[in-house]
């Protein structure tokens, strides 16, 4: 059962074609004389790009096609903004009605209830009405009052949906999903798995700098990965060597709003319906999948440094560093990936 709406794929498929651009190279080939390939596109608000080698040109070509089509319906599909998407829908029954869902949002719902279980709450799609109250974009800001942030928070909270297979009820009306903590990262596992699947064992994908590679370069035995400083975005506190991993960032100080002298950021803590103020800037995260690094950065970003590190501590094959306005802190192996 493939659950989309045509009009809303044309729309995201012309969007995403015509920003997408396919580059071929033969400089820097392998001992395989395996070429570069790199696609580059925008697709969730986002720059995204794959980099693989391959001797096969026709197969770079349909690998580059597929991803394009499947990224075209993963937007459609899941992306809150788009108003008849899958994800707008189960909003809209929201207090009134199931809405059907295929295997996959089966898997990526099983995906969110098992890391709200491992971050004890922390990461909820459930959060949307939490977000919405602090439009960090809105000029003037307005800050809302306790009793709102009260009221809201009675309509969020995963455990208050109601779940069966194929199958998905927002039992109160207001409540809202929201699969922005997640989508990004799962869409970059996706992409990999496509181009394992197809042979190519050489890859990076790069969806708005969230990371996963596998295999490596072609002059180095590793990909190397740029950490963006928060105290001077643009340029990198450090760089990390990886394979077979994934590397992602979560962080406020792009976006976030002044009032009275009070820096508030666009993270919220589900548990309090107010952003994060625990004196973190940004927290970047190694894990095999980017899916788990995305999340573990952005729970470890609400937990604070201390209790970010241990929780990465608890996560086999998990490494980070935590960015304060007074330091930063890194998980005991982090070193191991450093390059400076």
């Amino acid at each position: 059962m493939v659950l989309n709406v045509p009009e809303s794929l044309q729309v995201v498929r012309e969007r995403i074609l015509r920003s997408a651009k396919r580059t071929a190279s033969s400089t820097g080939s392998n001992a395989r004389g395996e070429s570069f390939h790199q696609l580059t596109f925008t697709a969730m608000s986002t720059a995204c790009r794959v980099n693989f080698r391959t001797t096969n040109s026709a197969l770079a070509r349909a690998l580059q096609d597929e991803v394009l089509e499947w990224v075209t319906a993963f937007e459609a599909k899941y992306s809150r903004f788009i108003p008849d998407s899958l994800i707008s829908r189960i909003n809209a029954a929201s207090g009134e009605h199931w809405v059907e869902v295929d295997a996959e949002t089966d898997a990526i719902f099983n995906l969110c209830q098992e890391m709200i279980f491992f971050t004890k709450g922390v990461f909820d799609p459930t959060s949307l009405p939490l977000i919405r109250l602090w439009n960090w974009k809105a000029n003037p800001a307005v800050i809302p009052t306790e009793d709102t942030i009260a009221a809201t928070r009675e309509i969020v909270g995963w455990r208050k949906i109601q779940r069966r297979k194929g199958g998905i009820f927002l039992p109160h009306k207001g409540m809202c999903l929201d699969l922005g903590g997640i989508g990004k990262e799962y869409a970059v596992d996706r992409v990999l798995t496509m181009c394992m699947d197809r042979g190519i064992t050489n890859v990076l994908v790069d969806f708005g700098q969230d990371v996963r590679v596998h295999g490596q370069p072609a002059d180095k035995p590793a990909w190397h990965i740029g950490l963006d400083d928060p105290k001077n975005p643009g340029h990198c506190w450090t760089g990390v060597a990886v394979n077979n991993h994934a590397v992602a960032t979560s962080g406020d100080y792009l976006r976030h709003f002044t009032i009275d002298g009070r820096r508030f950021g666009h993270i919220i803590d589900p548990r309090t319906g107010w952003p994060v103020d625990n004196k973190v800037m940004a927290v970047s995260v190694i894990a095999p999948s980017c899916s788990f690094a995305g999340i573990i950065s952005t729970a470890a970003f609400i937990l604070g440094a201390r209790d970010g590190i241990e929780m990465m501590h608890m996560c086999p094959s998990v490494e980070g560093a935590v960015t304060t306005e007074t330091g930063r802190t890194q998980s005991k192996g982090f070193h191991h990936y450093a390059t400076s």
